[in-house]
């Protein structure tokens, strides 16, 4: 194989890795690599600072007239700003919340109050259960029709065709997926909008594992609602939900008596992890700074470029070298379909917390089991087995692929 350089995804990879502090950590004399991204990366020191800086000189509550508790709403207003540069919305439709499961559960509970019998709700086999779970609630609860869209084992890519005929007359959410956690395929979220748009319904996208490697634009999306979590691109635990505020102001939302009526607050409940919505904010900065360009929107769209071109690399190296390795079987899109660096593999006769744990010897630390995305693992018979996951972060690099794919080489039942 060719060596990569540091430099070809337009950023300096070994500047970008010394801002991880957890990239010093060695296991049994070798470095830490780690490939577990797609379930958490490694934070930069500039997100964990934000955080203690705003514990040691801003820690207050909301809404009062002493200066602390004014730089807290200052800092929840500038994180609201960040997130509008990074989803291409008001800051007026940014809501905060635990993380991106908390928060679909709290919008399908609201949705729900206004559904019953006879609507549909469309979700899809490709999805991460946090997209599945708050809908088949409302089917149990409030009688709703759930529609779904099979996956293409093959390809590891959703029925196009089916999607369509999924979506009619009495749809009235289309739950989907940017792209697999399990298997890194991206779907055409906005096409699949403009399906729903089309049939008079909304669209709720989960863009979790989308976030870290793609432009996220929810103008050209055309979607109703997205949401996301921080610590899967750099930041704390924290969720974050775009609502178009006419859909927003539209819910019947569970909330307190006394607590906020207006957009976006309405969709949050009890005081918020101020903290870690500062350290969020500092992400989407993070994320900026691998980029150029006049304003924090045109640097993030720069880094998301880069930030592609640095994955591409990866997983295309990653995905040929797993093909020459007998006994290994890759799933998902090739690379030269849509799809993040994100590739799931099993290898014969071991089972995927086996293969992780030989892996650690190696100080290789990669994910196992179904990642939530419990139907894919179910219909690719892997339910108990489980999947072997690699993901390619902003600091991985080509000779941690090398290592990777020697290491895998090496396992044996």
């Amino acid at each position: 194989m060719t060596a990569v350089s540091t430099m070809h995804a337009g950023y300096d990879l070994e500047q970008v890795r010394r801002q991880f502090p957890a990239l010093s950590r060695t296991h049994r004399g070798q470095a830490v690599a780690y490939f577990d991204g797609p379930g958490g990366t490694q934070v930069p020191t500039s997100v964990a600072e934000a955080i203690t800086d705003y514990l040691y000189h801003h820690n207050a509550n909301t809404h009062w007239v002493y200066p602390t508790s004014v730089e807290t709403d200052a800092a929840l207003l500038a994180a609201r700003q960040a997130y509008a540069d990074f989803f291409q919305c008001g800051a007026d439709e940014v809501a905060f919340g635990n993380n991106m499961t908390t928060l679909t559960f709290h919008l399908a509970r609201a949705l729900g109050r206004a559904w019953g019998p006879g609507d549909e709700v469309v979700v899809t086999e490709l999805d991460h259960h946090a997209n599945v779970a708050p809908w088949q609630a409302l089917a149990r609860e409030r009688g709703i029709t759930l529609r779904w869209v099979p996956l293409h084992l093959e390809s590891g890519e959703l029925d196009v065709a089916a999607l369509e005929r999924s979506i009619g007359p009495r749809t009235r959410l289309v739950a989907i997926g940017a792209a697999s956690n399990a298997l890194g395929t991206i779907s055409d979220v906005a096409r699949a909008a403009a399906l729903a748009r089309a049939a008079g319904a909304l669209t709720f996208v989960d863009a979790v594992h989308f976030a870290a490697h793609g432009r996220i634009d929810v103008q050209a999306i055309g979607c109703d609602f997205l949401a996301c979590s921080s610590y899967k691109f750099y930041g704390p635990h924290v969720g974050i939900l775009f609502g178009r505020r006419a859909a927003v102001e539209a819910l019947d939302v569970p909330r307190l008596e006394p607590a906020s009526n207006d957009a976006p607050e309405r969709l949050e409940t009890g005081t918020l992890n101020h903290e870690g919505i500062v350290g969020a904010a500092a992400a989407v900065d993070f994320i900026a700074s691998l980029g150029e360009g006049p304003t924090r929107r045109a640097r993030l769209d720069d880094a998301a470029r880069r930030l592609h071109a640095h994955g591409q690399a990866l997983v295309d190296r990653f995905w040929q070298g797993l093909g020459a390795i007998p006994g290994v079987t890759r799933y998902g899109p090739p690379p030269e379909r849509p799809r993040t660096p994100t590739v799931s593999f099993t290898v014969r006769g071991l089972d995927s917390t086996q293969a992780a744990t030989r892996l650690v010897d190696d100080a290789l630390f990669v994910s196992n089991g179904d990642f939530y995305a419990a139907t894919v693992a179910r219909l690719l018979g892997l339910a108990h087995e489980g999947l072997v996951r690699v993901g390619c972060a902003c600091y991985t690099t080509a000779g941690e692929i090398d290592r990777l794919l020697a290491a895998i080489a090496r396992l044996r039942p």
